[in-house]
C-alpha cells in the first residue's frame, strides 16, 4: 500500500487539492449567492440546491474548459513549435511527428510498448493521437456544459429583471458567454507562455519541469 501511494502520490495530491478547492468554492459560492438573494428579496438556496444549480455549474465548467483548452493546445503546438533554451520545448532538431523509430511504434516497438503501439494500422494511428483526442473531447464537453449552464443562469437573471430570455444562438454570441470564456482563456495562455520563458533562465532543483541547475540557458528540451 505504501509503495502504491508513493508511486501515485502526484495524482493523489492534485486530486485532493481539487476536492478541497471544489468544497471551498461550493461553500463560498453558496454564501455569496444567498447574500445576494437576501439583498434582492429573493428565496435562498440550500447547499444541495446550489450544487445542482446553473450558477455553480457554469462557474466550474468555465474553469475546466479553459484548463483543458490550455493542455490541448500545448500538447498539439509543441509537436511543431519550438523555444530555444526551454525544457518545455523539444530539441530544436525534433520538430514534427518524428520517425517511427523515434516513437517506438510498429516494427520499432519494444516488448514493453503498449499493444496498440505495436500492432500498426488504424489502431496505432489512433493511439498516436489519443491524448489530444481525449483532451479535445473533455474541452468540448466542458465548454458545452458552460454554454448550457451559462445560458440558464443568464436567463434566470433576465427573468428576474423582467427581460426576455435568450435562445441558444443569441446566447452563443452574447457578451456574457464570451466574457466568461475569454477571461479564462487569456489567463491560461499567459501561464503557459510564462512557464516556457521563465524555464529558460530559472531553475527548480529536482523538478522534471526544470532543466538541471547547472545547464546553460541555451540547452533545449533538457529536463532535470
Amino acid at each position: 500500500m505504501r509503495r502504491r501511494l508513493r508511486e501515485n502520490s502526484l495524482t493523489l495530491a492534485f486530486t485532493l487539492l481539487l476536492l478541497v478547492a471544489l468544497v471551498g468554492q461550493a461553500v463560498s459560492g453558496h454564501a455569496l449567492y444567498n447574500e445576494s438573494a437576501q439583498d434582492a428579496g429573493l428565496p435562498t438556496l440550500t447547499m444541495v440546491e446550489y450544487l445542482t444549480s446553473s450558477q455553480f455549474t457554469v462557474d466550474v465548467a468555465e474553469n475546466w474548459q479553459s484548463e483543458y483548452l490550455q493542455f490541448l493546445l500545448y500538447i498539439l503546438l509543441t509537436v511543431w513549435l519550438l523555444q530555444k533554451g526551454s525544457p518545455e520545448s523539444k530539441p530544436l532538431d525534433k520538430a514534427g511527428r518524428e520517425s517511427d523509430a523515434d516513437q517506438k511504434v510498429g516494427r520499432y516497438a519494444e516488448d514493453t510498448s503498449p499493444r496498440w503501439a505495436r500492432v500498426g494500422g488504424w489502431r496505432t494511428a489512433l493511439y498516436s493521437r489519443s491524448l489530444v483526442l481525449v483532451m479535445g473531447l473533455v474541452f468540448v464537453g466542458s465548454w458545452s456544459a458552460q454554454l448550457v449552464a451559462g445560458r440558464s443562469a443568464f436567463n434566470a437573471d433576465q427573468l428576474q429583471d423582467l427581460q426576455d430570455p435568450l435562445g441558444w444562438t443569441a446566447y452563443l454570441v452574447a457578451p456574457d458567454f464570451w466574457n466568461r470564456t475569454l477571461q479564462n482563456w487569456q489567463s491560461e495562455f499567459l501561464a503557459v507562455a510564462s512557464m516556457v520563458v521563465f524555464s529558460i533562465y530559472l531553475r527548480e532543483r529536482g523538478s522534471p519541469e526544470s532543466k538541471p541547475v547547472g545547464s546553460p540557458h541555451t540547452a533545449t528540451g533538457v529536463e532535470g
